[in-house]
């Protein structure tokens, strides 16, 4: 493995060459062809609308891009992009929430994965208080899958149940038709706070005329039926009728342009950029992910002036100083750091440490920073009589009940309850991140084959029939691939995992927005709840 800073960032450079490989097949689904095919309708491909929907000049911050690869769905391998594109831009100066379904993915039928996607764009909308916009553009649920997306809680119907209570606590749900919205689909124009429909392009309709016909004996076109002059003329469901999408994503700029300005619920000192160039951080990471880090290095690379205030700097060297804690600014933002260090393994020290200082920041009410490198808390007879149960415990309770925005990005091994810990997905931070070089599962594909291969030989002793060592082999080397594989940023991004796979230069960028979004909520008091102190 790479050891130079030289060879490092040429490791980096070229996995991120990778990333950019997966990033282009999920933004062309069907390539040039499918565009041309939208351009007969009088259609254009989302991410075009959705650039003239924010504001000139500024970036969409598109997320999860990575979606639906290698799903392995009835007949269908992958789900570019998890059929729809959802991020945050700016709309006349605010940050708003836009979800747009991507008809060149089955007509932007919902898997799986597309609705959980939806649904992760919506909740990031809920906790963060944003305005959300929907691109509608839908064949509905993917049928061969409906006892998959259709009943249960978190699946379609929770689509339109997040529009209600989002829009019951002010935030805006705008829904831009531009396409056929059938059957439950048909709500997300129908449940809008207000919507535009596009004529002769736009349909919205509980049963579309196939299913009149086989139900009623009525026979009528889709216009006739749903489209846009009808429901903006005759039903009243929707608000606005255009004539193309031009005029359609200007009305929706029209319908927004009213919002009171947002502000951030934290003070913001003047941006500095930092001291060492992005490059620093390419050349100081391993290439072998198992290798010790010195995060301060990461720190330097992403924070103001490259200054990191660290907490408890000399407390209990080789154990407590697994993970650092302090304070960095990003963008001017204060930020409250907890990140792995050296080999990341999380000793009793390292828990009671971070625990002090998460309750620190959250009485402060300042948001924190999870960076994760860590394969584990330690485990042993020493450390279980340390109390390493109950201080991890401590831990995990502090990240569950922290009432200050959390982010966590992951830079390394990312396994077992040190996933807990350091703010996993089950602990709802705000914004999930990974890198190229993060790796999150129950634990390495090496500590996997091991556990699991003595689990084996116990099997074939028990039968009489002893493993031979090439078995031995062969069995480990698919457990190391099964487990490797399965923790890869790839096969996490497809699943949503993490909410977008970042290159090391993007980081800074990407944590200042994330932050700033989630500083638009006040900052609520704290509470602990069985933390005794």
């Amino acid at each position: 493995m790479a050891d130079t800073g030289a060879e490092n960032r040429l490791f980096w450079e070229n996995e991120e060459k990778k990333l950019d490989e997966r990033l282009h097949m999920a933004m062309w689904p069907g390539g040039e062809k499918a565009v041309a095919s939208l351009a007969k309708m009088g259609k254009r491909p989302v991410r075009d609308l959705i650039q003239e929907l924010v504001d000139p000049g500024t970036e969409f911050y598109e997320l999860s891009r990575i979606a639906g690869f290698g799903m392995d769905y009835p007949g269908v391998e992958d789900v570019p992009c998890g059929g729809i594109a959802t991020g945050i831009g700016k709309i006349n100066g605010n940050w708003t929430m836009i979800l747009a379904n991507e008809s060149r993915v089955k007509a932007g039928t919902y898997f799986p994965i597309t609705l959980k996607k939806h649904l992760r764009a919506q909740a990031i909308a809920d906790q963060c208080g944003l305005n959300c916009v929907y691109i509608a553009d839908s064949g509905g649920a993917f049928l061969p899958m409906q006892a998959d997306v259709f009943p249960d809680d978190q699946h379609f119907g929770s689509m339109f149940y997040n529009m209600a209570r989002m829009s019951a606590k002010g935030l805006k749900q705008i829904t831009l038709s531009t396409g056929g919205n059938t059957a439950g689909g048909a709500y997300i124009v129908f449940m809008a706070c207000q919507s535009v429909m596009i004529d002769k392009l736009a349909y919205s309709f509980l049963g579309g005329p196939p299913l009149v016909k086989m139900a009623t004996g009525e026979v009528i076109s889709a216009e006739d039926l749903g489209g846009a002059r009808v429901h903006t003329h005759v039903s009243g469901g929707a608000d606005h009728f255009c004539r193309n999408q031009v005029e359609a994503i200007v009305r929706v700029r029209e319908i927004l342009a009213l919002e009171p300005p947002q502000k951030i619920h934290l003070h913001r000192y003047a941006e500095s950029p930092p001291l060492v160039p992005v490059e620093s951080i390419y050349e100081n990471l391993p290439a072998d992910i198992h290798k010790a880090i010195d995060v301060r290095e990461f720190l330097k690379g992403i924070c103001d002036d490259s200054y990191f205030i660290e907490n408890k700097k000399m407390y209990a060297p080789g154990r407590g100083d697994n993970i650092l804690t302090g304070k960095i600014r990003i963008k001017g933002l204060p930020i409250g750091v907890i990140a792995s260090n050296g080999p990341g393994i999380i000793f009793f020290e390292a828990a009671r440490k971070a625990t002090e200082w998460i309750i620190r920041c959250c009485q402060e009410k300042v948001p924190l920073l999870f960076i994760q490198n860590s394969p584990g808390f330690m485990v042993g007879s020493e450390s279980e009589h340390s109390g390493i149960g109950k201080y991890g415990s401590d831990m995990v309770r502090t990240v569950s009940c922290a009432q200050v925005p959390r982010i966590q990005i992951a830079i390394g091994p990312d396994n077992g309850a040190a996933n807990y810990g350091m703010c996993g997905r089950a602990y709802r931070p705000h914004f999930l991140f990974h890198t190229m070089r993060s790796r999150t599962s129950v634990m390495s594909g090496r500590s996997a084959a091991g556990v699991l291969l003595s689990i084996e030989e116990k099997k074939h002793e028990s039968k009489g029939k002893p493993m031979t060592e090439e078995e031995k082999e062969i069995f480990r080397k698919e457990m190391i691939e099964k487990y490797d594989g399965e923790a890869h940023p790839f096969y996490c991004g497809a699943r949503l995992l993490s909410d977008r796979v970042l290159k090391f230069r993007e980081v800074r960028d990407w944590l200042a927005m994330a932050f700033e979004v989630s500083l638009l909520k006040p900052i609520e008091n704290p509470s602990f709840g069985n933390l005794r102190f």
